[in-house]
């Protein structure tokens, strides 16, 4: 029964997705016809002619979005690992209050620290630049905890065998510790994707030059000039979706092993 309550939910959750998916082919016309036509009766594949090819190309989004969460997503995996093995395995005065309070940053709202991140990065000349939306997301507090418990849960006898054998911190990290938190490093990796690809505040707040959009943003501003023409809108965010798509289904078996493991100790 259970089986059957959380399959009717799935369903409903992945409906949506695909009626957007198969109105992205349709006509405007064909859009709203009902009952829905689940497979479209003319397929009308100009939509995402229109969408990759119109005054600026979403294949522009496309790249500058590749780039900046590239750089992100590499960025938190390294500032994270490195951290979260410190605070995990390494000793040294007042460790546990400097990751509580690192930690407490957590409950201060995003929203806050728009006015002053645009300031600084005003007076930096870094307003309209992808440096400025790279920068703040190569750090991450959530990144940080994840890694920490997830360092914890192996045994220290492991590290302390090791430094017998002469091993210094570094190579306790990088040869021994970093090759058995695969699935750490995987669901961290997922995680900071998602939330870097759909990133909307930031890059409206800081991007000028319309050559510079990411997705969210370009999407939006493509959403304003189509208007009402829904198929090509459904087109463009079928396009959006495609890496997120890729990346959760190439990596989800270990996404599942890092959450089930992530806090077991500690």
């Amino acid at each position: 029964m259970l089986t059957l309550v959380f399959a009717a939910i799935a369903v409903g959750m992945v409906l949506p997705f695909i009626w957007m998916l198969s109105g992205s082919f349709k006509n405007s016309a064909d859009l709203f016809e009902y009952p829905i036509r689940w497979i479209p009766k003319v397929w009308n594949f100009d939509n995402y002619k229109k969408v990759w090819s119109g005054s600026v190309p979403f294949s522009v989004f496309y790249i500058n979005s590749i780039k900046i969460t590239f750089f992100q997503v590499v960025g938190s995996i390294v500032t994270s690992a490195l951290a979260g093995f410190a605070f995990a395995k390494l000793k040294f005065k007042w460790k546990d209050g400097i990751f509580l309070i690192y930690l407490s940053t957590m409950i201060i709202p995003h929203q806050v620290l728009f006015v002053p991140r645009f300031i600084l990065f005003d007076q930096m000349n870094l307003v309209n630049t992808h440096a400025a939306i790279i920068l703040p997301g190569m750090f991450t507090v959530l990144g940080t905890f994840l890694m920490r418990q997830f360092f914890m849960t192996l045994p220290n006898e492991l590290l302390e065998a090791s430094k017998v054998d002469g091993a210094g911190y570094w190579r306790m990290f990088w040869q021994l510790s970093l090759p058995l938190t695969k699935p750490a490093l995987v669901t961290l990796l997922i995680l900071t994707f998602t939330w870097h690809w759909n990133e909307y505040e930031n890059p409206l707040i800081l991007l000028r030059s319309r050559n510079l959009f990411t997705i969210p943003i370009g999407l939006s501003s493509f959403s304003d000039e189509t208007g009402t023409d829904y198929p090509l809108i459904m087109a463009a965010s079928v396009s959006a979706l495609g890496p997120l798509i890729v990346i959760v289904a190439i990596c989800q078996r270990w996404f599942v092993e890092g959450i089930a493991n992530t806090g077991l100790k500690g």
